[in-house]
């Protein structure tokens, strides 16, 4: 079996979790919905790859919410930072029952070994999960559009570090939710979550600030 996080716990709101360094209370906060024009949904970095292919899995075209869930960085029980932990796109408001590897393209499951998963790579330390028409709009931006909107001189005060919204596609109401990525650049796996009968529940990007 591919390596799958323990995203039951870890999508729980004030579940802790320590290591060596301290400890950490996790935070749910609901951010805007996103808007699915076609239905398919794209984990990436839109700053560095918005032209990541879409996951194989879709959902009906629409609305959905979504939630940052947030880890509190404890120190003596003090918080000293605040990291987003998952991006997570809500289908159903149900529980999951399993969780399983959301691929793109021609990634195959089967290829992957006990500790290993697929991901999108992040170089401009933020991520977000999509609609492809979204991120085509950003592609015709001009550089400094896209700077202004998200690598602002100041951020949006909120309790979600990096959270900034904008819509892309007018004519759609496809739009961008972006967030700072856990501790940085790196390589994020996302999970699709499904009820006992197969209904997917939601899409999951883990961006592994808590220790497994």
């Amino acid at each position: 079996m591919p390596y799958t996080p323990d995203l039951d716990r870890l999508l729980t709101p004030g579940a802790r979790f320590t290591d060596e360094h301290g400890g950490y209370l996790i935070e749910v906060h609901p951010v805007d919905d996103i808007v699915l024009p076609t239905g398919q949904v794209v984990g990436c970095d839109p700053l560095v790859c918005p032209d990541a292919e879409p996951f194989t899995v879709a959902v009906p075209p629409g609305r959905y919410p979504a939630r940052a869930w947030v880890a509190v960085v404890l120190r003596e029980d003090a918080e000293v930072d605040r990291r987003v932990a998952a991006l997570e796109l809500v289908v159903a408001d149900e529980a999951p029952t399993r969780w399983e590897p959301a691929v793109a393209g021609d990634q195959d499951v089967a290829t992957l070994g006990a500790d290993d998963y697929f991901g999108y790579g992040v170089d401009a330390g933020i991520g977000t999960l999509a609609d492809p028409t979204a991120l085509a709009a950003l592609e015709g931006w001009d550089e400094e559009r896209v700077d202004d909107v998200f690598i602002p001189a100041k951020l949006p005060a909120s309790p979600v570090p990096g959270l900034i919204t904008a819509v892309l596609d007018e004519a759609t109401g496809a739009n961008l939710v972006t967030v700072c990525t856990g501790w940085g650049d790196g390589c994020y796996g996302t999970w699709i979550g499904r009820t006992a009968d197969g209904r997917i529940t939601s899409f999951v990007t883990d961006f592994m600030v808590v220790p497994d």
